[in-house]
């Protein structure tokens, strides 16, 4: 199965993002650009791809542990920017380097299970609004706008383990399907 550990935004910041999103898709280009999916809006912390199911046990004790030792934070969406000229990111402030670590942890309680990791780079927190099917679409303009923008506060509880359904059928508009498979609450209560 295919996996990544994740900090799920708040029912709150969804609704916000979506209506900053909705500005977005107003913009010249907005649509020659793929939109994801409210439902599919994540922070990845450590990104797994194909997991033998053999590996999940040892992997879920292994980040319940991470999330037990990692006390809650305060997350808030702010501004955003892209990768390259076809992705389009919302960013995050406030407990980001308690994110940080808590993606080093995610990504070395993979390792430790005995998960087969890319090389291991510096976190950066983003979540993915769109992206461009070509190079075509100037991202500037949505990147300007994002930049302004300012989500409400949340706490971050917990760290989820999310399972990515890859679209099978090749229709054009199809998206990921994710599927949360584990959840461990953050900080010594959990």
């Amino acid at each position: 199965m295919r996996l990544f550990a994740a900090v799920l935004p708040s029912p709150e910041a969804v609704g916000e993002l979506a209506a900053e999103t909705g500005r977005l898709r107003e913009l010249p280009g907005a649509g020659e650009l793929r939109w994801t999916r409210r439902e599919g809006w994540h922070f990845t912390l450590a990104f797994m791809g194909e997991v033998d199911e053999r590996l999940v046990p040892g992997l879920r004790e292994r980040l319940a542990r991470a999330a037990h030792r990692t006390e809650p934070f305060p997350l808030r969406l702010h501004g955003g920017g892209r990768f390259g000229r076809r992705v389009l990111w919302a960013g995050a402030a406030g407990g980001l380097d308690e994110m940080r670590l808590l993606a080093e942890r995610a990504d070395a309680a993979a390792r430790r299970a005995g998960v087969p990791m890319d090389e291991h780079r510096r976190y950066q927190a983003h979540l993915t609004v769109a992206r461009g099917r070509t190079d075509a679409v100037d991202l500037r303009p949505f990147v300007a706008r994002l930049r302004e923008f300012e989500g409400s506060r949340w706490d971050v509880a917990e760290l989820a383990l999310v399972r990515s359904n890859l679209p099978g059928g090749g229709a054009a508009g199809e998206h990921p399907r994710y599927e949360t498979v584990g959840s461990w609450p953050l900080g010594r209560a959990g």
